[in-house]
């Protein structure tokens, strides 16, 4: 079993900033890419931030300068600094990993999501 868990979501004023955290855990042998992805009310689900193995990022237009995804490997752990956060931030982010399991199986995981909430 692998278990994917994010935190640090919260309410945060226009202009504030946020740093959500994603550890993935358990029955690992790889983890390809991280990444952020997020939906909002009446929204489909949308990729934010995605980061591969060796520190590649691709970011979706409406965050780039603002957010910045990162990882440590060894933690099997990635990161999400989001600085002057809009009220169209508003969402739940789900943290996903793109893991190679101990039965050699390539799956997506995902986390149960984090509320993140840009509000005056």
């Amino acid at each position: 079993q692998v278990q994917v868990v994010e935190s640090g979501g919260g309410l945060v004023q226009p202009g504030g900033s946020l740093r959500l955290s994603c550890a993935a855990s358990g029955s690992i042998l790889v983890i390809y890419a991280m990444g952020w992805y997020r939906q909002a009310p009446g929204k489909q689900r949308e990729l934010v931030a995605v980061i591969t193995s060796g520190g590649s990022t691709n970011y979706a237009d409406s965050v780039k300068g603002r957010f910045t995804i990162s990882r440590d490997n060894a933690k099997n752990a990635a990161y999400l600094q989001m600085n002057n956060l809009k009220p169209e931030d508003t969402a739940v982010y789900y943290c996903n990993a793109d893991v190679v399991n101990y039965v050699r199986e390539r799956k997506d995981y995902w986390g149960q999501g984090t509320q993140v909430t840009v509000s005056s």
